[in-house]
């Protein structure tokens, strides 16, 4: 396993496993700006250090369109209706009907899971989870937006490579020795307050599908993920990771591996680690985002890390929003 440098002044997460003074497992205090959650790890020196990420001055939008999965595999979100309308012959202005801020590519929010144990976030009273309220809300990061070093792990073209493809229709969990054998197959190093993408393909593979089969997909609720464990909150708490996104739905597998560690602590979740990472460890997960474009580039100049930039919705009190995420390589 990598090695993360915890020379940070937080606790391991060993030791926030058996603090005091708050819940165990959480780092709940430990932040200046307690709204702000691990993206507090990407701060002014790494915003700096991103820019030797920047080789080539290529750009790429790291989001699909707001519709692009319609069906998706989201019980109750629907893709948005557009309607362009005008006033005046010369004025045309427009809305849009039924936006479901994570219906596409997204970044989850700390309001987007509480804890079946403990509650939301830094202990904020459920009361105030409503549109208007600003703790944990959305607007912690679209104000002060999330810019970093991106590291992309490319877990598609590795097991491409190997003639073993990732199995997406039987929604294989991808363990976390598989993210280690590709940082070492890429030669990559994860740095403290990176923002770790990790392209599974299966978004490319989903959008790839008839209407038919997206339906039986979604029906089946059933998807590609990493695989539940306490060794890969470590592992990200450990290396002091500011966000992890990937392509595909929940970032995790679905359903939950058999014997997940968190059945009995996330029952209305079905023991994932959603409740772990958001409402323990503050740390935003990314879904659905496109990574395929960013990773042929990355394959051809031999080098995996970019600047990134996230900068949600400006909604005070969302629960998550539209990534709208932007690679500077």
């Amino acid at each position: 396993m990598t090695s993360p440098n915890h020379d940070s002044g937080y606790p391991t997460y060993a030791q926030l496993s058996t603090r005091t003074g708050q819940p165990v497992g959480t780092s709940w205090g430990l932040f200046p700006d307690p709204d702000r959650g691990t993206p507090t790890f990407a701060g002014p020196h790494q915003v700096l250090t991103a820019r030797s990420c920047i080789r080539t001055g290529t750009v790429f939008g790291l989001d699909y369109p707001v519709d692009a999965f319609d069906p998706g595999m989201s019980a109750r979100r629907t893709a948005p209706v557009h309607t362009i309308y005008s006033g005046h012959p010369a004025h045309r202005d427009d809305y849009l009907d039924g936006y479901y801020l994570q219906g596409s590519t997204q970044i989850d929010g700390l309001r987007h899971r509480r804890s079946d144990e403990i509650g939301f976030y830094g202990g904020t009273d459920d009361e105030l989870i409503r549109p208007g309220t600003r703790p944990i809300g959305i607007q912690s990061w679209a104000e002060s937006p999330i810019v970093s070093r991106g590291l992309l792990l490319d877990l598609a073209g590795h097991r491409n490579a190997q003639g073993d493809p990732i199995d997406h229709a039987g929604g294989e969990p991808l363990h976390l020795n598989l993210l280690e054998d590709v940082i070492r197959a890429q030669d990559a190093t994860v740095a403290p307050g990176d923002i770790l993408m990790i392209r599974t393909g299966w978004c490319e593979w989903f959008l790839g599908l008839n209407h038919q089969t997206k339906l039986e997909a979604k029906e089946a609720r059933r998807s590609t993920g990493i695989a539940q464990s306490k060794e890969f909150l470590e592992w990200v708490w450990d290396h002091r990771l500011a966000l992890v996104a990937a392509d595909n739905f929940a970032v995790e597998c679905l359903p939950p591996i058999s014997g997940t560690p968190f059945l009995e602590s996330a029952p209305h979740d079905k023991g994932m680690m959603h409740q772990e990472l958001l409402a323990k460890l503050g740390m935003p997960l990314g879904e659905l985002w496109r990574l395929d474009h960013l990773a042929e580039h990355m394959r051809d100049t031999g080098h995996w890390d970019a600047m990134i930039v996230v900068k949600p919705l400006n909604i005070t009190g969302a629960t998550g929003s539209p990534a709208n995420a932007t690679a500077i390589c």
